[in-house]
């Protein structure tokens, strides 16, 4: 497998923009000079499946209501995002989004937002059929299903449910209400998941939907993560490749974390994700918010910044755009997994948002 170079960032780069300071307007950038147009929004820490790489079989201690961004606070936050930082991309996620009560009003109150960014959710699709019309009426763009195998017994052992049918059905409404393209992701259990891999890039390809396979990443509540027990990217593209015909998509990768495959010639594609073997950092454009109000730079920080207390305490729009501009500045060269000294995240991805 052949990987685009998208490591770390020069320290040269960080040495020049520190010289300057902080922007205070105009991109969101950190001192690598990489610019954030990409939003990562969890809407809440909540989900209905219990996925082994995610969280333990009887699920976390949620967060408190009172803690969560109300509706408005979210919505304010959002727009200071897109109005004021330059964020042109928004992506809703958890916990799984659908568990969010005021979902279509705040995908709304985004699409009233002019520049009008693009609006994208991740969802685990369980409760995706009775939902994705009216998601799509209220201006969500498109979405990704979490889907890691097709066997149901593989299905229901990785997610402890039995919900395979609940998410085949919700891809099916994804796609009649227009939402695409539909992506596909998955992240591969080590003992079935090659296989499964095979049978997700047939269905995708029958079914027009766009196959990404993600490397296992260290974001598991038990902290039970071990890079010698996950499939690495090569060894999907080797199995992959085995079963397909794979060349190198000719198309800019820019800053997608995918590095895509044309299947048998295309125009189908199917993207590896390869977070952990092959990092791209250097090309992260990605500012995250969480459930509870924390801005996170990367999905490893091991800091975030409270824009809730500053809402609760009367901060005004100026204050936070400040704050949240200074968050991204400090963001590290690269997630460090590595690094002799990493430290996994104490928050789950459930409680991060993907």
């Amino acid at each position: 497998m052949t990987v685009t170079a998208l490591g770390l960032p020069s320290i040269r780069g960080a040495v020049d923009q520190q010289a300057g300071g902080m922007p205070r307007s105009g991109p969101l950038v950190d001192t690598f000079g990489r610019v954030a147009t990409d939003l990562r929004v969890s809407l809440t820490d909540r989900c209905n499946l219990r996925c082994t790489y995610c969280m333990p079989a009887e699920g976390l201690n949620w967060l408190p209501g009172d803690e969560l961004l109300t509706r408005d606070e979210l919505i304010r936050l959002l727009r200071l995002a897109v109005t004021r930082l330059g964020i042109t991309n928004v992506r809703f996620t958890g916990g799984e989004p659908l568990l969010y009560r005021d979902l279509e009003a705040v995908v709304a109150a985004v699409a009233a937002l002019r520049p009008r960014p693009e609006m994208a959710m991740t969802t685990n699709g369980v409760g995706l059929a009775k939902r994705a019309q009216r998601l799509a009426d209220a201006g969500l763009d498109r979405v990704n299903v979490s889907l890691d195998s097709l066997d149901a017994g593989h299905f229901a052992a990785i997610t402890r449910r039995d919900r395979l049918s609940d998410v085949l059905a919700g891809l099916s409404a994804a796609a009649a209400a227009g939402l695409g393209p539909v992506k596909v992701n998955a992240v591969l259990n080590p003992a079935s998941g090659l296989a499964d891999a095979v049978e997700l890039l047939h269905y995708c390809l029958e079914y027009g939907y766009q196959l990404r396979i993600i490397e296992q990443m260290p974001l598991d509540a038990d902290h039970q993560w071990r890079r010698d027990a996950a499939l690495t990217a090569d060894e999907i593209f080797a199995t992959l490749a085995g079963r397909f015909d794979l060349t190198p998509d000719t198309a800019p990768r820019g800053s997608a974390p995918a590095q895509l495959w044309r299947v048998n010639g295309g125009p189908a594609t199917v993207g590896i994700i390869a977070s952990v073997s092959h990092a791209f950092c250097s090309a992260c454009d990605r500012t995250r918010l969480t459930a509870d109000g924390q801005i996170r730079s990367c999905l490893f920080a091991t800091e975030e910044t409270d824009l809730r207390a500053l809402l609760r305490g009367g901060a005004d729009d100026a204050e936070l755009e400040s704050t949240w501009r200074a968050a991204m500045w400090r963001k590290a060269a690269g997630h460090g997994i590595n690094d002799p000294d990493f430290v996994q995240p104490q928050r789950p991805m459930s409680a991060i948002g993907g």
